[in-house]
């Protein structure tokens, strides 16, 4: 009986070892496929950064946010930071922005002369693992990596891209 005990209690921790060994073994290949997918992501985005622009651009204003005042123009950098959303897991683009607006008529703004000031801000746009979308969100006075940091209980930094490495 005392010989059946140990061979079990044997067998459970052999076969925890391996479990554990394969486990380790396997995180290279994690690795390189969460490399492989960020890769793809980050081509996707590139290809359809235009329209996602423009639809950024199309949502973003529909909100009326800032109230009393209507998008005129926005200019976007070249340089995008990745970071994943740590409940869903979903992967962000973030790129820092140039908002021009001008006020709405009896919106209340007609008189600020802070109106006419370009806004810094961050452009959110989202990977859903087959194609990206925008729902027009944008965090004013963040640059992206301030965007990540002041959001670090929900993000975190994947990548940083510069248009000067990817040329």
């Amino acid at each position: 009986m005392d010989y059946m005990l140990v061979h079990i209690a044997i067998t459970a921790c052999i076969a925890a070892v391996a479990g554990a060994a394969a486990m380790i073994a396997m995180r290279p290949l994690r690795a390189a496929r969460q490399a492989e997918r960020l890769a793809r992501a980050q081509r996707d985005f590139h290809r359809q950064r235009e329209p996602l622009e423009a639809k950024f651009i199309e949502r973003a204003a529909a909100t009326g946010k800032p109230r009393g005042l209507r998008w005129v123009d926005v200019e976007f950098d070249d340089d995008v930071l990745y970071a994943r959303d740590r409940k869903s897991r979903l992967l962000k683009a973030l790129v820092a922005i140039e908002v021009s607006f001008e006020a709405v008529e009896g919106g209340g703004m007609e008189e600020v002369e802070a109106v006419s000031r370009v806004r810094a801000a961050t452009a959110e746009f989202l990977y859903d693992g087959d194609r990206w979308a925008t729902k027009g969100r944008v965090y004013f006075n963040l640059a992206p990596s301030a965007a990540v940091k002041y959001l670090a209980s929900d993000l975190e930094l994947v990548a940083e891209e510069h248009a000067a490495e990817r040329d």
